[in-house]
């Protein structure tokens, strides 16, 4: 049974769309998506490269947002709209209000303990410091590389959207908004989440901001309860035809390879070249699992690239490394 929101006309007239994705909650989405392996083709090059960036201190953000559940309030700050936003927001909770916040995350049938560091977040302004430091050290590592190509299908998705309102009204809009979970059946909309939550939400004259994620991808975020305005997630698209962004498109975008040469060579046989020059020396495993791809595919482009002058392979034993030629890292700083 789906989740059920109720709208009225008074929650109707207050829906709207948000101009873009919110930094922390993308954040959010982020780090849940990077403690699981579920949809390989669209996330699974971006979660091993940001995984391979990141400290072992996010583990205490890891601990504070779960796969699936509650986000500790104290870290959910959807409303901000920027990262130094949410983060002086973080830095500013006062010891009583993370005592409140922890009380409460523990009492929501958390499916962990609450881990022993966290019992003196309330009394440690340090630890707290250091904590919003993790959630900037994260943010600049999950989210920034890819911030060009967020804020490019954001606006697409606003086009599109704009454009449905236009033309069908909230109908069309809310119908179109991810038909595979999210489903208008006036004046009810049902929502498939992955928690598997179910019930029934009453707006009660308060609308429902509607907020596109490139990480949301699949399933829908819902934040009932927040001020001034509840909220739900739903996938950026840019096309009428398409359910939601296909996944390959969406691992374009969360890719840190120039689009230009992606367009040049083919996705892969980009990816292989991006990753030759920033781990020359390579070999051919590793050039497979650092490109997302198996050892056959990798050794056929990286042979392909050679015979074009764009990387170079010599031998060690029987050890194949790769590294690129100046043509090759010329036609990288050229398509950058």
């Amino acid at each position: 049974m789906p989740l059920r929101i109720h709208f009225t006309g008074e929650d109707l007239a207050r829906t709207r769309l948000a101009d873009g994705p919110r930094p922390m909650l993308e954040l959010d989405i982020a780090l849940r998506l990077l403690q699981e392996g579920s949809h390989p083709t669209r996330f699974g090059a971006w979660r091993r490269q940001s995984l391979s960036r990141l400290s072992p201190r996010v583990r205490r953000l890891f601990d504070l947002i779960p796969p699936t559940g509650w986000t500790v309030e104290f870290l959910d700050h959807a409303s901000a709209g920027s990262i130094d936003e949410a983060l002086e927001r973080v830095r500013a909770t006062s010891p009583a209000r993370i005592g409140k916040d922890m009380e409460t995350w523990a009492g929501r049938g958390q499916q962990r303990p609450l881990p022993a560091w966290t019992q003196s977040l309330g009394s440690d302004s340090r630890l707290l410091t250091e904590l919003a430091d993790t959630v900037a050290h994260a943010h600049s590592h999950v989210i920034a590389p890819y911030q060009q190509h967020i804020d490019a299908l954001s606006q697409a998705d606003q086009v599109l959207r704009t454009r449905q309102a236009a033309h069908g009204g909230l109908d069309t809009l809310l119908s179109g908004l991810n038909p595979r979970y999210i489903r208008w059946r006036p004046p009810v909309l049902e929502l498939t989440m992955a928690s598997g939550s179910t019930g029934d939400i009453h707006l009660a004259g308060r609308g429902l901001l509607l907020i596109p994620s490139v990480f949301g991808a699949v399933y829908p975020a819902l934040d009932e309860t927040a001020e001034p305005q509840p909220w739900l997630t739903y996938p950026v698209a840019v096309r009428d035809t398409d359910l939601f962004l296909p996944p390959t498109d969406t691992a374009r975008a969360l890719s840190t390879v120039p689009g230009s040469l992606t367009a040049l060579l083919g996705h892969t046989r980009a990816v292989v070249l991006w990753t030759i020059a920033h781990h020359p020396g390579c070999t051919t495993t590793e050039l497979a699992r650092h490109a997302g791809i198996s050892p056959a595919s990798a050794s056929q482009h990286a042979t392909i690239l050679r015979t074009a002058g764009l990387s170079r392979t010599t031998r060690h034993h029987n050890t194949a490394l790769h590294t690129p030629t100046p043509a090759g890292t010329g036609l990288l700083n050229t398509a950058a």
